[in-house]
């Protein structure tokens, strides 16, 4: 059982209606309100400030669609999911258009209400939660990126530069360094702030549904497709899509993506009628795809167009002396959570956090300060504390590396080469190489990637060594 709550609005002239999902929604631990008639439900949103309604189409008087208007006019952010009888799913597509999260057919199955709820809910959050990144810009409800590093602080420049544009915005970065977070501080300092703002994850969809989530569907365009429904380029128009692994999207799909960024349009799934759309897209992977568009796995042409303005977050190893601060921050955020009054960490502790390689980057840190939280019984995080954990200091690659060119440096001088800066260089790159190559069995391209360097540049290398 759920132990959320949420608020949910549930508006139908039919008592009975009202009634049942009043009762299956509390049951699920909801807080629930109802309204039979759509003045009353204008009225109750001033009131209960709701987070989701859940409205029919069709009511006397004052109907769904003109309720909806209103309630996006003046409540931009409140999700809105419409019900609606099979014979009225025009109205329900009207609906999309005029902002409503998503629809039901009535009837309906619970657990697809719920599924329904979750998502437009967790749309509310991104939406509302203010992402902040300047250190004297304080959000109060919302959240914050961390970190003073001067990685950061170019970051924070470039965020501040290219969000009250419209360019589309390519965010690069290993997985766990936040690029959700920085899509949604483009958003929320966007001129399109008031607007929706819909995620997909390109990874987490099959290919065949990712291409009717995105450009929707006409009835009859394969089997199951009893309706026509909108979608997210078409329901998001005026606002901003956030695509997370783009990387991971198919090339079929990827042909479609280009033409809505050329010019707007594009066709539902089985469909000939040319929809027009606005909306500014933010793109993120962990993939490099300029080694993909040599691979031919990613369209040169929609690299282009989305890598209009490239932000790199920086892995957590990069900016080190970030952890203190982001430490603190979880602190605090787990304190309110947990209901303890945790006041810092033992020195001892943030110079094992600091020396950690942190593969998994913030979203690890965070995880490792939540269960060293759960742990602690005393007022500062300790050794004690972070038993357990994965991490461990002596299994730090970084550390080690560190140490192997310590000891390499010591060697070559010892060795009284008369070049030894080039000789140094020249063999650690000839073992890169090698190294690489074998993990990937000769592929060249796989080997650059590996190595962070350009096909070209490789080439050029194994030619110099012959």
């Amino acid at each position: 059982m759920s132990v959320s709550r949420d608020k949910i609005l549930v508006v139908d002239d039919q008592r009975a209606v009202c009634y049942s999902l009043k009762r299956f929604l509390s049951s699920e631990g909801f807080h629930v309100e109802t309204a039979i008639s759509g003045e009353e439900a204008l009225k109750k949103i001033e009131s209960l400030r709701p987070d989701v309604v859940i409205m029919d189409v069709r009511m006397p008087e004052l109907g769904g669609l003109e309720a909806l208007a209103m309630i996006k006019e003046s409540h931009s952010k409140v999700q809105v999911i419409m019900m609606t009888a099979y014979s009225t799913t025009e109205k329900a597509i009207e609906a999309m258009k005029l902002g409503a999260y998503d629809y039901l057919v009535k009837p309906f199955d619970n657990d697809e209400l719920l599924r329904l709820i979750k998502d437009a809910l967790r749309t509310r959050a991104m939406m509302e939660a203010v992402v902040s990144f300047d250190e004297w810009e304080e959000s109060v409800s919302g959240e914050k990126i961390i970190g003073k590093s001067q990685e950061m602080l170019d970051i924070y420049k470039q965020l501040g530069r290219i969000a009250p544009t419209d360019a589309s915005v390519l965010i690069l970065g290993e997985s766990g360094t936040g690029k959700e977070l920085i899509a949604r501080a483009v958003y929320h300092h966007s001129n399109r702030s008031n607007k929706p703002f819909l995620t997909i994850n390109c990874a987490a969809i099959p290919e065949q549904l990712l291409e009717s989530e995105l450009f929707g569907y006409e009835r009859g365009a394969f089997t199951g497709a009893d309706f026509k429904r909108l979608g997210k380029f078409e329901q998001c128009s005026g606002g901003t899509i956030f695509l997370d692994e783009i990387g991971d999207m198919p090339l079929s799909i990827q042909a479609k993506l280009l033409r809505v960024l050329q010019d707007g349009r594009f066709q539902r799934l089985g469909g000939s009628e040319t929809i027009e759309t606005d909306v500014r897209i933010i793109a993120a992977t962990n993939k490099n795809l300029e080694s993909m568009v040599e691979e031919n796995t990613f369209r040169e042409d929609l690299y282009f167009r989305i890598n209009v303005v490239a932000v790199r977050v920086p892995s957590l190893r990069e900016r080190r002396e970030d952890i203190r601060e982001l430490v603190h921050y979880f602190i605090q955020k787990y304190n309110r959570v947990f209901k303890k009054e945790i006041k810092g960490l033992t020195s001892d502790t943030l110079k094992r956090l600091e020396e950690y390689s942190w593969p998994g980057n913030v979203r690890e840190l965070e995880n490792a300060v939540q269960k060293a939280m759960v742990l602690c019984k005393s007022d500062y995080l300790s050794i004690k504390c972070c038993e357990g954990l994965s991490m461990r200091a002596a299994e730090n690659p970084s550390a080690n590396l560190a140490e192997a060119v310590k000891n390499l440096a010591v060697l070559a001088f010892e060795n009284g080469s008369n070049a030894i800066f080039q000789d140094l260089i020249s063999r650690i790159e000839r073992e890169l190489i090698r190294k690489a190559l074998d993990q990937t069995r000769g592929n060249q391209v796989q080997a650059s990637r590996l190595l962070g360097i350009s096909r070209n540049t490789l080439r050029k290398k194994l030619n110099i060594d012959g």
